[in-house]
């Protein structure tokens, strides 16, 4: 694409300006600096990083060496070597690089002729208007989501235009992304085999982009993330696993789903469950069951004590009732998909996650009391409006132009709208079939798709005086 001179100035009056390209080093770097406290602007005016419930669970494991089932080793030993016990700001400001990162390289990718102005733009509506920021700045591993997708998609698609340096960065980041969370190693083997079938169609039109289609850094993206899944498991307990919760939290949601019980009403006493004791009294939500202190999950031995059983009756359930199985997966995927509210269980958190925290983080526990969160003044009724409308458009948005690029034949764009889609997808699948539709599994990913739109669309970028990769085509 071919700029007008009124667009693009002379190149000395643009450098004078210190209006660089994303495309340059000094654009390049202008741009990912920026993004890292434009990010952590809610956490910023909070006074604290975000906490989430799980965040005391992390701290304990990381700074106090206990391993628990139900949270990732590898993102708890992030926070012991990223420096929480000195200041969890350290935590989030690293997170906030990766995200920059990733966000500047695909922007440099994808439009490298756009101003750093531009970026921060780009980087300012996603603060205001998506929970991007609520992620970025909260101690939790839902942020590592998105360092999952566009890291896999610059590594798949624009290897060649990242360079060596660049294609490793991107790697790590991947692959401590997939490690940081059970799902996201689940979402990363779903892209990488969407990359992989995406291959083999082009091999079968003969279409020349198959061969800059690249699928040896995502497999070792998955791999590396995998590999530190068991180290760390094997750090904590000196065995060699995935994950020890998975069936039990497949359960739970088989129970907010009523399958469990169905099954429990057909089979006991004859089946010898443990739950046959407690079939009266099963809370009806997922939650309910694994959270309150008086659910039979408590008196069975919490995940240590229901693992095997859990596992017992998820496959008797999927044996039994596979049409039922198929239905609320369905019904949970669909129902992830559009679910996607910000500030899902952001609230004053104290009463659970004090005890822990005086005793790993002393020394920032007058500024954890001191925050907005902690003293109930964050109110996310109208920003979780506002971001659910944005991201309705947006979704509806990304749709429709995979859909027009696909028509035109213009397979960049149609590949980056495309790949983003399908992550959001698969993203609502995994989550909602294996816990259980929640606002903050989608609302964590789904700023993609405005994303998408902003540096994905030629003709809007074109408007702001960039252009996109000339030759339109997979790179």
């Amino acid at each position: 694409m071919t700029l007008s001179p009124s667009l693009t100035g002379s190149e000395p009056a643009r450098r004078q300006s210190g209006n660089w390209n994303v495309g340059e080093s000094p654009g390049e770097a202008m741009s990912f600096l920026c993004l890292i406290p434009l990010l952590l602007a809610p956490a910023f005016w909070n006074g604290f990083p975000i906490i989430y419930y799980d965040t005391g669970a992390y701290v304990l494991e990381g700074l106090g060496g206990q391993f628990l089932v139900e949270r990732s080793p590898v993102y708890s030993l992030f926070l012991r070597f990223g420096g929480g016990g000195l200041s969890l700001w350290l935590i989030v400001l690293i997170q906030s690089a990766l995200v920059s990162f990733a966000i500047t390289q695909t922007a440099r990718v994808l439009v490298p002729r756009l101003s750093f102005v531009f970026v921060l733009l780009i980087g300012a509506l996603l603060v205001i208007a998506t929970g991007l920021p609520w992620y970025v700045g909260q101690v939790e591993p839902d942020c590592f989501t998105v360092l999952v997708v566009l890291p896999l998609y610059l590594l798949a698609f624009h290897r060649q235009s990242l360079g060596s340096i660049r294609a490793r960065i991107l790697i790590a980041i991947a692959a401590l992304a997939v490690a940081a969370h059970p799902s996201h190693l689940l979402l990363a083997i779903f892209l990488v085999i969407l990359v992989a079938l995406i291959r083999a169609v082009l091999r079968f039109v003969k279409s020349t982009s198959d061969s800059k289609l690249r699928l040896l850094e995502p497999v070792i993206v998955c791999l590396c993330g995998l590999a530190m899944v068991l180290c760390a498991n094997f750090f904590f307990t000196g065995a060699v696993f995935v994950s020890r919760a998975g069936p039990t939290f497949v359960f739970a949601r088989m129970l907010q789903d009523g399958i469990v019980m169905r099954l429990l009403e057909d089979t006991c006493p004859q089946s010898g469950y443990k739950l046959c004791a407690y079939k009266d009294s099963l809370p009806a939500t997922a939650d309910g069951f694994l959270w309150t202190p008086r659910s039979p999950f408590v008196a069975l031995g919490h995940f240590a004590g229901t693992e095997a059983e859990s596992a017992r009756i998820v496959r008797a359930a999927i044996l039994r009732y596979p049409l039922l199985q198929i239905r609320a997966a369905a019904a949970n995927a669909s129902a992830q998909f559009v679910k996607f509210g910000t500030g899902d269980q952001i609230e004053p958190q104290e009463w659970v996650l004090a005890p822990v925290l005086r005793h790993y983080i002393p020394s920032q526990m007058r500024a954890y009391f001191a925050a907005r969160q902690q003293r109930g003044e964050i109110r996310f009724r109208g920003i979780s409006r506002l971001d659910v409308a944005v991201g309705f458009v947006s979704l509806t948005g990304v749709s429709l132009l995979f859909l027009w690029f696909l028509l035109k034949r213009r397979t960049e764009p149609a590949a980056f709208h495309g790949f983003v889609l399908a992550a959001l997808i698969g993203n609502a699948a995994i989550c909602g079939i294996l816990s259980g539709p929640h606002d903050r599994y989608q609302s964590r990913l789904v700023w993609l798709a405005s994303l998408a739109i902003m540096v994905g669309n030629p003709r809007v970028l074109a408007s702001c005086g960039a252009g996109s990769n000339p030759a339109g085509k997979v790179a």
